[in-house]
């Protein structure tokens, strides 16, 4: 055992690999297999005589060769499958692979590739990969969970029950695709189906109620047993339950749900840096937001918290957003249609008399909102005329469509700027090229998730609170080009991510010790550094890299 220091590290990156298995076996294991990049020591000491080819090749070798092959594939499924494929063979070599080209990547792994790949889930299926819990059979969640190791073992859990998946609705059993998807991220940053004959989930409607709950609150509790150091993020659960189950248990351990506080979080830091180049008070912002499922309710709730945390009251900031879903602007008289999370801004039906709440354009004239913030899925919905209309009463437009995939963007960057007369100010939850030799921000989770994340596990938080998000749209906001240039993006470049992510992480940290939510002293009797410089170097000193680490046999 490492002697103790004062500001030792808890996660084991650096150092020789224990590793138990030799010849074939070790082959078949992509934690393990090196392929061409095992020494000749390596290859002698796990008896790899006859395995593999003479040549032996570094890990760049291995990432040069890997990016011909990925090149040479012609559509983005097709990488996509070529990646993931990769991953089953050798994780190391696919990390590095994925850091040195994320960037150009990053759309195939992730939205908008990995939603046609989640769709063809059953069909592209060749190896399992991660946990799979039938709501049948609930005696099985412990062990199940049990299996994939101890509480040393497991600091980060994604579950998601497949509802709501990146804007293209219920994908059952594929929804591990997007669990495992973020987990990707989160290492590198630190009833059509029940008719498909080739459906690899249960071929019954989706349960719902007291067997449901039931099954969630068994899952959780197997977690807290198991796993009590664990963060645990809920990830694309439908609107009936999202909210529900994250009131629940967001107050027994370290949860949050990506769709409500990632969404949310980023979001924030996008419009924070929108507020600030538009000369816009934080306290006069009029905010629209088209759609007002999970995403869109959790883009108002944050807004709320986060501006309560800045001294403005949540009332105030209720008081400037309007909600638009299916049925038009949400109104008071619709309180029984609406879900808990929609009610506390539905508007008064004596302020909209005579106006056409089902016309965006409509209510864009009566509101003149400063930001519009599309979660709706709806493409081309941000059309001339809201645009135009928006234009003639704000000077600067903040506009966000972050419906994805792109194709079901509400518009694109080249709409906004053309029917605002390049005055808005843009966001966009896909990727999208420059315009007008202005870069896009790409309004994306995983500039705020693995932060918040990993800044949780490595402060052992018992919660993730509302001033740790606050904190990670402050970190990320002041991390934007536009905070030194009006011209500049609303977001960091996602190939700085994980110079981002240890950045939000030490955000999270310090602030986890300053309200007392952070264990990691009592638990691990680890002193973490309180100043901002020396935390962060402690934070950056625990991301795992994707590198060929000396193996030692045991």
């Amino acid at each position: 055992m490492a002697p103790k220091s004062s500001t030792r590290v808890p996660l084991s990156v650096k150092g020789p690999i224990d590793c138990p298995y030799e010849g074939k076996e070790m082959l078949n294991l992509p934690q393990f297999n090196r392929g061409t990049g095992f020494t000749a020591e390596e290859r002698e000491l796990f008896n790899l005589a006859g395995h593999l080819p003479a040549a032996l090749q570094t890990l760049q070798n291995q990432v040069d060769r890997a990016y011909d092959q990925y090149s040479s594939i012609s559509t983005p499924l097709g990488k996509n499958t070529f990646l993931m494929s990769l991953k089953v063979q050798n994780e190391v070599l696919y990390f590095r692979l994925l850091q040195d080209h994320l960037k150009e990547m990053f759309s195939i792994i992730y939205t908008p590739t990995e939603s046609e790949a989640i769709e063809q889930y059953s069909r592209l299926f060749r190896r399992p990969e991660g946990c799979f819990l039938d709501i049948n059979h609930p005696e099985c969640i412990e062990r199940s969970l049990a299996a994939w190791g101890t509480e040393e073992d497991i600091d980060y859990i994604i579950v998601s029950d497949g509802e709501e998946i990146l804007g293209i609705g219920d994908q059952g059993v594929g929804a591990i695709g997007i669990s495992s998807a973020k987990t990707v991220l989160m290492t590198l940053c630190a009833g059509r189906l029940l008719k498909d004959e080739l459906y690899l989930g249960n071929r019954h409607n989706r349960i719902r109620g007291e067997r449901y709950d039931k099954f969630v609150d068994d899952f959780v509790q197997c977690v807290k047993k198991l796993y009590p150091r664990a963060v645990l993020h809920f990830e694309d659960f439908g609107l009936p339950n999202a909210r529900r189950l994250l009131e629940t248990y967001r107050p027994q351990l370290a949860c949050f749900n990506d769709d409500v506080h990632g969404t949310g979080a980023v979001t924030l830091a996008s419009l924070s840096s929108a507020v600030r180049v538009a000369g816009v008070d934080f306290r006069d912002l009029r905010t629209v937001i088209f759609g007002a499922g999970t995403a869109g309710t959790g883009i108002a709730d944050q807004l709320r918290d986060f501006l309560n945390t800045q001294g403005i009251s949540k009332q105030q900031v209720i008081n400037h957003i309007w909600l638009v879903d299916k049925p038009g602007l949400l109104l008071e008289s619709m309180h029984d249609k609406l879900t808990p999370a929609q009610r506390p801004y539905a508007a008064s039906d004596d302020r909209w008399k005579e106006i056409d709440t089902k016309s965006l354009a409509e209510i864009v004239k009566k509101v003149k909102p400063h930001a519009l913030i599309g979660c709706s899925t709806k493409p081309k919905a941000f059309n001339e005329a809201v645009l135009r209309e928006m234009a003639k009463h704000v000077e600067r437009p903040i506009v966000f469509p972050l419906s994805n995939p792109t194709r079901l963007h509400e518009a694109t960057p080249a709409e906004i700027f053309k029917y605002t007369d390049g005055k808005a100010l843009v966001a966009t939850g896909s990727p999208f090229g420059p315009v007008n030799n202005k870069e896009i921000a790409e309004n994306n989770n995983c500039f705020v998730y693995p932060g918040i994340g990993m800044g949780s596990i490595l402060s052992r938080a018992d919660r993730v609170t509302e001033t740790m998000i606050a904190a990670v749209v402050n970190e990320l906001a002041s991390l934007a080009p536009s905070e030194n240039d009006p011209n500049g993006a609303l977001l960091p470049d996602v190939a700085d991510i994980r110079d981002i992510s240890a950045k939000i992480a030490t955000a999270v940290v310090l602030q986890a010790l300053e309200e007392g939510t952070a264990r990691v002293e009592e638990i691990e009797g680890i002193k973490v550094p309180r100043d901002r410089d020396h935390c962060l170097a402690w934070v950056t000193e625990q991301m795992w890299k994707p590198e060929y680490r000396p193996l030692r046999k045991v």
